[in-house]
């Protein structure tokens, strides 16, 4: 197959990268390295340092490429930086997800976007299935959102067989220690320093944390799907004290958290039914919460997967 990958210069991007990589793929990255790194991209694959804005270089990335698929994970990824500033979160996710769309239909390809899962469910009663009510609380969520919808309006209207993937909260090796998203390896990096960590809130809001290692798996997946929406979690929740502790008998590092005042907006309860996905695309997550922080902090220290 030939592929291009949005954002495969960042975090959940790279490890894509490296299993078509694996698979004998031939691969383009597509990343302005805003936030994504230059070493993290594999030397088999060919890096186009350029904005998914840019229609020109999407353009043109692409009918080098003449990609089968496209793995669209470029994003303004920082709910708090949408907050501040919605028409750059929007500018970013939704009119840069038409310029990949756009490119995708000239050439054929099908996409497979990663949307979000908590963003866009809000408050859970339970696992959210794909068809519960969506009900963003930040402009992140709502673009992310909104490009659902223009892939979901081609499939309607050209035939296309895009597929979006509900991602929930994702970990794993190279993930940013500095940004609001990566909690484990905000955690992990502050007791590999020596240092004290902060849950805000009581800490008994929970999430559904899925290994890097098993969203590449489901994406991968997507590939060939007819077109669809599709959570790709673990079906658990797992609450910050419990994440906590995990990090700490991970690490070795026996430290107590701080606690601080909870975050305007911050969901209490957040978790995907993967129902459909273990149906339509044969994915189930596979790696255990206690081995997947425990291969992050193997990374952190410089013993495991780079």
């Amino acid at each position: 197959m030939r592929a291009v990958v949005t954002g495969g210069a960042g975090f959940i991007g790279s490890h894509l990268v490296d299993a078509l990589l694996a698979r004998g793929d031939e691969v383009w990255v597509l990343d302005n390295l805003s936030t994504g790194r230059r070493e993290r991209v594999a030397d088999g694959a060919r890096l186009v340092e350029r904005d998914i804005r840019d229609a020109e270089a999407v353009g043109a990335a692409f009918a080098e490429a003449e990609p089968d698929a496209c793995f669209h994970l470029a994003a303004q990824a920082d709910v708090r930086r949408s907050v501040e500033d919605p028409a750059y979160d929007a500018d970013v996710n939704v009119l840069g997800t038409i310029r990949i769309l756009e490119a995708a239909r000239r050439h054929a390809s099908q996409v497979v976007f990663s949307s979000t899962g908590g963003a866009i469910y809000g408050e859970c009663d339970a696992p959210a299935p794909e068809a519960a009510a969506r009900r963003p609380i930040s402009p992140y969520g709502t673009s992310k959102l909104a490009g659902e919808e223009y892939l979901a309006m081609e499939r309607r209207l050209y035939g296309a067989s895009h597929v979006a993937l509900r991602y929930g909260n994702v970990y794993g090796p190279r993930q940013d220690p500095h940004g609001e998203a990566g909690v484990v390896a905000i955690f992990l990096g502050r007791l590999a320093a020596g240092e004290g960590f902060t849950i805000f809130g009581d800490g008994t809001q929970t999430r559904d944390y899925v290994y890097v290692g098993d969203v590449v798996r489901a994406t991968l997946a997507a590939v060939g799907n007819p077109g669809g929406v599709f959570n790709v979690g673990t079906g658990g929740e797992t609450s910050v004290l419990e994440l906590a502790d995990a990090c700490r008998t991970a690490s070795g590092v026996d430290r107590e958290p701080g606690f601080a005042d909870a975050r305007l907006g911050e969901l209490q309860r957040s978790v995907l039914s993967t129902a459909l996905a273990e149906r339509e695309l044969g994915f189930r997550s596979e790696v255990e919460l206690a081995d997947g922080i425990a291969r992050t902090w193997d990374s952190i220290r410089g013993e495991g997967t780079p």
